[in-house]
């Protein structure tokens, strides 16, 4: 079961610093994000690439969500 970080109606860098804290504690599951904007997700995109992660994003209803992992 994935970890789960709803980060929507947040504004940057909210959602990056929530991400940010899954990621110190990952544990090999894969972390899902719910944002929605799209500035959010390029930006968590960056951080997360960045820190040698994979992530598949997904548009659902107008909101996105990214599945990290490594």
């Amino acid at each position: 079961m994935p970890n789960l970080v709803d980060a929507r109606g947040r504004s940057c860098p909210e959602p990056v610093i929530m991400t940010k804290n899954a990621v110190e504690n990952y544990k090999g599951d894969t972390i899902e994000v719910m944002v929605d904007t799209m500035v959010a997700v390029e930006n968590i995109k960056r951080f997360v690439e960045n820190k040698g992660f994979k992530v598949d994003v997904q548009e659902r209803e107008g909101d996105y969500s990214l599945a990290i992992k490594k």
